[in-house]
């Protein structure tokens, strides 16, 4: 299927609703916190978050939608947007495009408030905080009053998720339905996932700082061995 200008009013269609969609995953978010953390809630008030998250993950689909169709790829686009097709899938990992979302507002400032490093850092950073309560979330739904289960909280959940994704794994606290393990494995790969782009991120960030430094020193040397001042001296 071939759409005129395709990617032009793909990026268009990016940029005006990617910051409404974030707006909408938080409360997404927060319909299903309501909903796995206030069980005596009331039918009411349980109707209307769950009316609300349906009607949130239908824009979801029609944003998805709308995006395959400017895309002019046709089926290929599940396949080169995978990560898109899993959000709309399990829209709690929504987090993880929020780099997207940030680069959609960059694009209508002048320049960028923080380096590349330190974009990546903050970014990947407040991903793995949306995308570990999530995780908590899901499995406290699944696990709280399962035989032989050890989270018997949120709190629990909440520290099962934060030793998960950093990938130190104590163990004190494991989910023991199925379900919960599926999500300990998606929560497993995403922190890796993340936790190697922050590491990566600093690293490329101190070898730059050192070759820059590297750099100046050998200036400074090649100066003085011509009889000549360094800048500033």
């Amino acid at each position: 299927m071939h759409v005129r200008n395709a990617s032009d009013r793909l990026l268009r269609w990016e940029r005006r609703t990617d910051l409404p969609l974030l707006i909408g995953a938080l409360l997404f978010l927060a319909c299903y916190a309501v909903h796995v953390l206030v069980p005596g809630i009331g039918p009411f008030w349980r109707g209307v978050t769950l009316g609300l998250t349906l009607l949130i993950w239908a824009l979801f689909l029609l944003d998805y939608v709308v995006r395959l169709l400017l895309s002019g790829e046709g089926p290929r686009f599940v396949r080169t947007h995978w990560l898109d097709t899993v959000v709309l899938v399990l829209p709690l990992l929504r987090p993880l495009r929020i780099v997207n979302t940030y680069m959609a507002v960059r694009r209508r400032r002048a320049r960028p408030r923080l380096s590349l490093y330190g974009r990546v850092m903050a970014y990947a950073g407040l991903a793995a905080c949306l995308l570990g309560f999530a995780a908590a979330l899901a499995v406290y739904e699944q696990e709280r009053g399962a035989p032989g289960t050890t989270v018997r909280t949120f709190g629990d959940a909440v520290w099962w998720a934060c030793s998960t994704i950093t990938t130190v794994g104590y163990g004190d606290v494991t989910p023991v339905t199925s379900l919960g393990r599926v999500y300990g494995v998606f929560l497993m790969a995403c922190g890796l996932a993340l936790l190697g782009a922050v590491t990566g991120a600093f690293s490329s960030w101190l070898i730059q700082v050192f070759a820059r430094e590297d750099r100046e020193d050998r200036g400074d040397r090649d100066g003085g061995a011509n009889g000549e001042r360094p800048p500033g001296s």
